[in-house]
């Protein structure tokens, strides 16, 4: 039996695998508080968990060598669904999920494993740093997807997205001023894209994010309570279950995108810097483990997913905390949802598989 277990962990990067579960264990219990003591969502969430546990595991021993063999093909079929999407999905602003009947589907969330797989896969056969030639087809592979993803409207995963593809050039040694004139346009098309781009619901979110009290029982509902719950939760927290602004319903989406502020005014600052200190272990593990890959492929593939992972937790605790505006991005393994776990557990089992194959002695 315990031979059984140790070739079935034998690509599983343990010390990585021990923080998701401590970090999924922390999001089981804020979620039974939030949720109302509902064991039906605990029991979904973990059966959602095990299935992106598996997915981590299968990868996982899967050679980097042929993961990057498979990288277009990958690529091309999550373009896919994404278009179709756009025809037949569903949500709330938009076309954002695919309902497949057991559950909904949300295509760009693969796209934050995919798209830098094919950056890499690409930028891994070009002599590097990447010149003009270059850097403007990785741009074209990331923006495809990256527009797609913005006709949904989904401007939150479409950001995150972008960053992924990002992530990779940066790591393939792309000059800053690449990236500062890439900042700059974007800022002199903030104007057009305020009159011309921008719906009427994602205006009030920046609107919001500047002044929250403009509307304070309407569009700043969330970021005031969200802050109050944070404030509240003080040193070491109400406890567990004892949290008033989520109980009491105060907290818009407090089981999805504002969980964190639920974390924080149960389990108080305590709480907040264990959980961070998760995230921060997971991240530099993965830098780590990109650090001594054995190819270019699986270096810049490892270096952007932990870059990715580290922005997804930055830009979901800064919007619950009122520091950046509400793009509806989900906390990492805390959140209640199913698309964005599998897939993030997904890139994390590519960062094993990394480390499982690459020289002895660097393991």
């Amino acid at each position: 039996m315990l031979d059984l277990v140790l070739r079935v962990l034998r690509t599983v990067d343990l010390p990585l695998l021990g923080a998701l579960l401590a970090l999924m264990g922390i999001g089981l219990a804020v979620l039974y508080s939030a949720s109302g003591q509902s064991t039906g969502m605990v029991t979904a969430q973990a059966l959602r968990y095990g299935v992106g546990l598996a997915a981590m595991w299968a990868l996982s021993r899967l050679p980097p060598t042929q993961l990057r063999n498979w990288t277009p093909l990958v690529y091309a079929a999550s373009l896919v669904p994404l278009a179709l999407v756009l025809v037949v999905g569903t949500g709330r602003h938009g076309s954002h999920w695919l309902n497949l009947g057991v559950f909904y589907f949300q295509p760009a969330e693969v796209l934050k494993l995919s798209l830098p797989m094919m950056v890499a896969w690409y930028l891994n056969s070009q002599p590097l740093p990447p010149r003009l030639p270059v850097v403007l087809v990785a741009a074209l592979l990331v923006g495809l997807p990256t527009g797609l993803v913005l006709l949904q409207p989904d401007f939150g995963t479409a950001m995150l997205v972008g960053i992924s593809g990002a992530f990779v050039l940066y790591l393939a040694g792309l000059s800053w001023w690449w990236f500062a004139a890439a900042a700059g346009a974007v800022a002199a098309a903030a104007p057009a894209a305020w009159f011309w781009l921008l719906r009427p619901y994602q205006k009030d979110r920046i609107l919001t994010f500047l002044d929250p009290e403009r509307d304070p029982l309407g569009a700043g509902w969330n970021i005031i309570q969200s802050r109050i719950a944070i404030g509240g939760g003080g040193l070491d927290g109400k406890g567990w279950g004892e949290g008033t602004q989520s109980h009491l319903n105060y907290i818009p989406e407090h089981t999805t995108d504002f969980i964190f502020a639920v974390l924080s005014e149960e389990f108080g600052w305590i709480g907040v810097v264990v959980t961070l200190a998760l995230y921060l272990f997971v991240v530099g593990r993965c830098l780590w483990v990109a650090a001594g890959a054995r190819d270019g492929y699986s270096r810049l593939l490892a270096g952007a997913l932990g870059l990715s992972f580290c922005v997804y937790v930055l830009v979901n605790g800064g919007m619950v905390a009122g520091l950046l505006p509400v793009v509806g991005v989900p906390m990492p393994l805390l959140s209640y949802g199913g698309t964005s776990a599998v897939s993030l557990l997904a890139g994390l089992g590519v960062v094993m598989a990394v480390r499982a194959h690459r020289p002895v002695h660097q393991r």
